[in-house]
């Protein structure tokens, strides 16, 4: 090319006369389609916008605080929503640049693959736990006038749910399967039954043998349960069938002295609960005889015991209630969902 036709060339970048029709932008969505890869927007410092926002929900999802389950859960949730705003091609880094159209948006998705209004229902519980300690309080309030329930057309379920107290007989052939597996499965899982304990209360429940141990030694008529607990409120539990509780205490306290003080030898609580419940669904607790049913039978037990002391139909099902964990004014709940009957 000779000098002078690329001097003719340049001439119009010098003069600003290059026409919008010469020059093709390609969107940086369009960019990244066009690529097979996700539409995030990565930043000078390499992280991407869906690493960010991931990252910052995480944080907070943590920081809303709860038993490990609850923690956990809406870790999971706050992953999976962080994800979803990168597929709806909605680009924020942080939680301050979420409206209230991406949350309308991010159900309606969820709804569109056919996901129960209750599981729905917790992950809008979980997503305003993580708004409300980010500080927007308004849109975490479950009265919203756009991100209420029933706005979001997920409300109208029933929190009963499915689970019945397990009947004596199941539990007895499941404790056999699960002693011959695992023996220490089997002492939590014995625990589990008499003191109404949850899963991860269970797991932990090894912290604790000594001092209820003493307690019942002492004639006391309850037992104090504070590590594993819902929100890390530690409650005190009515010893129902005394002599049961304290063998299976003291076979806790064997089995743990010959096995590093755990019940469940495993690295982690994380582990601990994961070997806990694998064992327990392979001996048949799956179903509505889930290993949460352990614990509606505890309640049926406890409710019989507080009204053989004279104590009101309402009196034993708030004392019922505490004994859970859940204070005093569900007791009516507590009578309706968790003493619910086998059906033969």
């Amino acid at each position: 090319m000779s000098a002078e036709t690329q001097e003719a060339q340049n001439e119009p970048c010098r003069r600003g006369e290059i026409l919008s029709s010469e020059i093709v932008v390609q969107p940086v969505t369009e960019l990244f389609r066009s690529q097979g890869r996700k539409s995030s927007v990565t930043s000078l410092n390499g992280e991407s916008s869906v690493a960010k926002l991931n990252k910052n929900l995480k944080t907070l999802a943590r920081q809303a605080g709860g038993s490990f389950k609850t923690v956990s859960d809406r870790t999971k949730i706050a992953d999976r929503f962080a994800d979803r705003m990168i597929s709806l091609n909605i680009q924020i880094r942080d939680i301050k640049n979420i409206k209230t159209i991406h949350i309308e948006n991010y159900i309606r998705s969820r709804l569109a693959e056919n996901i129960s209004k209750r599981t729905l229902q917790n992950e809008m519980a979980a997503i305003r736990a993580i708004l409300r300690v980010s500080g927007k309080t308004f849109m975490a309030d479950p009265a919203h006038p756009k991100l209420n329930n029933e706005a979001l057309n997920i409300s109208g379920t029933s929190r009963d749910g499915t689970k019945v107290a397990i009947t004596d007989d199941y539990f007895n052939q499941v404790f056999a399967s699960v002693s011959e597996k695992d023996e220490g499965v089997a002492c939590a899982m014995k625990l589990s039954r008499l003191l109404g304990l949850r899963t991860e209360e269970t797991v932990q429940s090894v912290k604790s043998l000594q001092t209820w141990k003493k307690a019942l030694q002492n004639g006391d008529e309850k037992v104090r349960v504070v590590f594993g607990t819902k929100g890390g409120r530690p409650r005190d539990t009515t010893i129902i069938n005394r002599t049961e509780t304290l063998e299976a205490i003291n076979r806790a306290i064997t089995y743990s002295a010959e096995n590093n003080g755990k019940l469940i030898d495993k690295p982690s609580i994380h582990l601990a609960i994961e070997r806990y419940r694998n064992i327990v669904r392979e001996a048949g607790l799956v179903g509505e005889f889930s290993p949460h049913s352990l614990r509606y039978a505890y309640t049926q037990d406890a409710l019989q015991y507080h009204k053989e002391r004279g104590f009101s139909q309402k009196e034993a099902e708030a004392l019922t209630s505490m004994d859970l964990g859940h204070g005093d004014g569900r007791g009516h709940y507590i009578a309706r969902v968790y003493g619910k009957k086998t059906v033969s």
